[in-house]
């Protein structure tokens, strides 16, 4: 029966515009941007705040080192 209902559908003609990939193109980069955003984000504040406790480290060991002179 299944068969006999799909050996007469006509050929559909649809047309995807250009304004079609571009979207898709656009999500795309938009998901892989957000992701990347995301990491940055989560691993930005904790890589800052150790180089500024090792400068800030490095810089009182160097005073202390300064006041036993």
């Amino acid at each position: 029966m299944t068969i006999y209902i799909f050996s007469f559908l006509t050929p559909l003609f649809a047309y995807i515009g250009p304004g079609m990939g571009g979207g898709v193109i656009a999500a795309i980069f938009g998901i892989i941007a957000a992701f990347f955003l995301g990491l940055w984000g989560i691993l930005y504040y904790p890589i800052k705040r150790a180089f500024k406790n090792k400068k800030n480290k490095k810089i009182s060991s160097k005073n202390a080192n300064q006041n036993r002179k």
